[in-house]
C-alpha cells in the first residue's frame, strides 16, 4: 500500500519541482491555505512554543510570528521539493554564500571541517548550494524514514548535486573511514535528543536538551567547527554565511563547543523568529530527576 501511494503522488511531487519558482509560490499561497485557515495544522503547537519562548511579546505579536512562520513552512515544503531538479544555476541565484574563504582556507590546508546548523531558513537548499562550491565533499547527516521509498527519494534529493550523507547510528563510523578524505559533515543539531543523554540548557527561555554528539566528534577528530547562519531576506532568498567558532576543538573545556553552538542559533532565532521549524514539539520532555542515593 505504501509503495501505491507513493507512486501515485511521485509524478506530483515532479510536476511541482518542475514549476518555476514564481508559480511555484502561488501553489504555496494555496497550500497556506489549507494548511494554515482550513486544517489548522499543529497551529496550537506553534503558538505555544512562541509564548513560551517569548513571553515578553503581546499576544498580536505572537500571532503575527505564527502567521509568517505558517507563509515560510508552505515555501520550505515545496522548496525542498524543488531540490529534485533544481540546477546549480538556480542554487546559485537564489542563495548567495558568505564565508567560502573560511572552507577555502582549510581545504587548502587538507583539512576537514564539521559544519553545524539548526532547522533554520531552508536546510535542504543549504546543502545543494555547498555542493557546488569546489571544496570539502559535504557528508549530511540525516535520520531515515519510515517509509523506505519516501526514504529513496529523499536520499536522491540530496545527493543528486554530489553530496553524501551518513545515517545518524553510522556517523561516527563513517568519519572514521573517510578520515583520510577532505569533508566537511554538516551536523543539524537543534533535534531533540534522548533526555538522559543530553546536555540540559537554557534555549529560548525554556530548559531544553541539547545533543552532545557534534561536540564529541569535533573532538575526537579535532575538526574545526563551523557554524552555518541563514537569512531571509525576501521569499525565495537565501543569504547564507559561515563563521568560524573553534579553530582547535580538543583545546575546548567540556560542553563550550555545545554551548556556542546553541546560542549561536539562539541569536539567529530571535533576529528572525519565523523561519525556524516551531511545528517540533522541542519541549515536550523534562529534565531528568538526580537519583537519590539509598
Amino acid at each position: 500500500m505504501n509503495g501505491l501511494i507513493f507512486y501515485l503522488i511521485l509524478p506530483f511531487i515532479y510536476l511541482i519541482s518542475l514549476l518555476p519558482f514564481w508559480l511555484m509560490y502561488r501553489v504555496s499561497d494555496l497550500v497556506f491555505v489549507v494548511l494554515y485557515h482550513g486544517l489548522s495544522y499543529r497551529k496550537e503547537v506553534v503558538v505555544t512554543n512562541l509564548r513560551n519562548s517569548f513571553p515578553e511579546k503581546s499576544e498580536q505579536e505572537i500571532q503575527a510570528i505564527a502567521k509568517r512562520f505558517f507563509r515560510y513552512f508552505c515555501d520550505l515544503i515545496l522548496e525542498a521539493i524543488k531540490t529534485l531538479t533544481i540546477s546549480p544555476r538556480q542554487v546559485k541565484k537564489h542563495l548567495t554564500f558568505k564565508g567560502h574563504e573560511i572552507l577555502e582556507h582549510y581545504y587548502e590546508k587538507k583539512q576537514s571541517v564539521i559544519l553545524v546548523l539548526g532547522h533554520f531558513g531552508n536546510w535542504e537548499l543549504t546543502g545543494a548550494r555547498l555542493a557546488v562550491e569546489p571544496f570539502h565533499q559535504l557528508y549530511i547527516i540525516y535520520r531515515p524514514l519510515k517509509n523506505k521509498y519516501f526514504d529513496q527519494l529523499a536520499y536522491h534529493m540530496r545527493t543528486r548535486l554530489g553530496n553524501r550523507l551518513y545515517s545518524m547510528k553510522e556517523t561516527t563510523k563513517g568519519m572514521v573511514d573517510n578520515s583520510n578524505d577532505v569533508t566537511a559533515t554538516a551536523f543539524i543539531a537543534d533535534q531533540t535528543p534522548s533526555p538522559k543523554k543530553a546536555l540540559w540548557l537554557d534555549f529560548l527561555q525554556q530548559d531544553t536538551p541539547v545533543f552532545l554528539g557534534t561536540e564529541r566528534l569535533a573532538r575526537k577528530f579535532n575538526y574545526p567547527v563551523i557554524y552555518m547562519s541563514s537569512k531571509r531576506p525576501k521569499r525565495g532568498h537565501y543569504n547564507i554565511e559561515l563563521e568560524l567558532l573553534f579553530d582547535n576543538p580538543v583545546d575546548t573545556a567540556e560542553n563550550e563547543i555545545t554551548l556556542a553552538h546553541t546560542k549561536r542559533l539562539e541569536k539567529d532565532i530571535k533576529e528572525q523568529p519565523e523561519i525556524w521549524l516551531w511545528t517540533h514539539r522541542r519541549w515536550k520532555h523534562k529534565r531528568p530527576q538526580p537519583q537519590n542515593d539509598q
